[in-house]
This record gives C-alpha cells, sequence and structure tokens, in this order.
C-alpha cells in the first residue's frame, strides 16, 4: 500500500469538497480506515485496490456515506469480475483497442466546465459491422480510468458527458441489447466518477426510442440529468462554453486530433498499470 492521502487543490476545492461532499481532514482520514478495514477483514473477496487514491473516489461520489460507501464498492469490484470483456486484456497495444481511440468514441477535453471533466463520446464513430460493442465500451472505460486519475477534480464535481449522436444508424442500435444496456448504465452508475450531465447532440427524432430503455435502468437521480439537443451542436453552446469545445464543435479549444493522440499516448505510456490493474476484482 502506498503512503497516506494529501489534498494538494486549492482552498475553493476544499471548501466545495466540504460542502457538497461532506470532506474534512478529519471525515476523510477516519472514513478511509473504517473503509479499508471493513475491505480487509469483512469484504477480502473484494480483491479491491487499499490505496487511498482508490478508495477515496469512491467515498466523495457517495458524500462520506461510508454504508453507501460500501454499496458501490461491492458493485465495482463485482462489475469488474462480471464483465471481463471490459476489463480484463486491457492492453493499449491491441489492434481493436488502437483503432477504436483513434476513431475518437472517447474523448475527454483539456478544458474543464466549472471544474468538471467534460468528455465527448461519439456513439457512432465505430463501423458495427467490424467493431464490438464491448470493444468500445472497454477501450472508453481505459481512457475515462486514465482522464480520472489525471484529473482529481472530477472525483469532486464530476463529468459532463457529452454524447455525439451523428451517423448513428439500426446497426448501431442493434448492438446494444438490452442486457448491454443494463450493463452500461450500472457501470455509470457504480463508476468512480459521477456523470452530472448527459448531454446528447446530433440526436436523430427516434432517440427517446433508444433513451427509454437506458433510463428504464438509471436511478431517478441520473434520469434528470438528460438532456436531448436536436439542432446540432448550437443549443449544447447555450450550456458548454464554446471556448472549452474543441472546433469540429464549434469551439476554440484543441483540435479532436490533437486530444485524440494526446490521450493515446497516455493510454500507451500506463501499459503497465493496465497490466497490474486486471487482478483487482471480485473472486
Amino acid at each position: 500500500m502506498s503512503g497516506k492521502y494529501v489534498f494538494t487543490l486549492d482552498e475553493n476545492d476544499k471548501k466545495y469538497a466540504r460542502e457538497h461532499l461532506n470532506e474534512t481532514e478529519e471525515r476523510r482520514e477516519t472514513a478511509l480506515i473504517e473503509m479499508k478495514k471493513w475491505l480487509v477483514e469483512e469484504k477480502p473477496n473484494l480483491h479491491a485496490r487499499l490505496e487511498d487514491k482508490y478508495i477515496l473516489p469512491f467515498l466523495r461520489g457517495c458524500k462520506f456515506d461510508c454504508e453507501k460507501t460500501k454499496v458501490k464498492l461491492t458493485n465495482y469490484y463485482t462489475l469488474r469480475r462480471n464483465q471481463p470483456q471490459w476489463f480484463q486484456n486491457r492492453n493499449p497495444l491491441l489492434p481493436e483497442i488502437q483503432e477504436l481511440v483513434k476513431l475518437g468514441i472517447f474523448v475527454p477535453l483539456t478544458l474543464t466546465l466549472e471544474n468538471r471533466l467534460v468528455v465527448i463520446i461519439r456513439t457512432a464513430a465505430h463501423d458495427p459491422k467490424k467493431h464490438k460493442q464491448d470493444d468500445v465500451f472497454k477501450a472508453g472505460k481505459m481512457i475515462l480510468d486514465i482522464a480520472a486519475m489525471q484529473y482529481e477534480r472530477a472525483q469532486i464535481y464530476g463529468i459532463t458527458a457529452i454524447f455525439d449522436m451523428t451517423g448513428v444508424n439500426i446497426w448501431h442500435a442493434k448492438q446494444l441489447t438490452p442486457n448491454m444496456i443494463k450493463n452500461a448504465v450500472f457501470a455509470w452508475q457504480n463508476y468512480h466518477c459521477s456523470p452530472k450531465q448527459l448531454e446528447f447532440i446530433n440526436a436523430p427524432l427516434y432517440i427517446n426510442v433508444v433513451l427509454n430503455i437506458f433510463k428504464n435502468f438509471m436511478s431517478e437521480k441520473i434520469r434528470k440529468r438528460v438532456r436531448v439537443h436536436f439542432r446540432g451542436v448550437n443549443s449544447l453552446h447555450e450550456i458548454v462554453d464554446k471556448n472549452i469545445l474543441p472546433p469540429e464543435y464549434g469551439g476554440s479549444g484543441e483540435s479532436m486530433k490533437d486530444l485524440i493522440s494526446f490521450w493515446n499516448e497516455k493510454l500507451l505510456s500506463h501499459r503497465v498499470w493496465f497490466a497490474e490493474d486486471e487482478q483487482y476484482r471480485a473472486e
């Protein structure tokens, strides 16, 4: 186990964490001790990571309610066991992963929205006749894991997810079986970063048919965070500052090409970490 967590963010972050997440130095230390004791003595079968920096995001996501955190940790490590197609053999050099990353299926921005991490998810960038939906989810989660480690504020302020529906067709929809949708939503709701906004842009008129299936598995809280935009990116600009968006989305931020290259390099540099991380899953 590595050393004790040290809060290195600024005073505004500390104040926000205290007021919105119930996080204080004392509460953090007490909760981390309780969670580690529980994982070691009562839940060794989860085979969870015991370092402070890997437990803390779950505490923050549950506003330091230890009982809720225990549920989320159990769900998360069980998910890692039950969905090996997403969490095993996460080698960034795999051809199928490289193809999907370079297509830009999941692209975090380097500029933030009210301190939230912003991610563009291009739901139809891949060819459904060539690429497996499981590999799409796998590549996306790999990038999210690295982005969340690089940007700690995502644990505190959450994530704004922009789902670009451009080019979506019946073959993309057919990949998303009800069981896969159920597992995808379960993953969102039990991951170590909370989705605060889910913005669907360039949406086809039949989007609600697909979205309603997703919503069936969502908690009421997550359901209320879903918003659909039918007017291209124009209505998105009313919610997300154009200055942080790539030029491809009408903004003045970094290009999608540069962002894709940036995150691919990050993935490749974490190849050893991914290999080591695979062992952490429920037995």
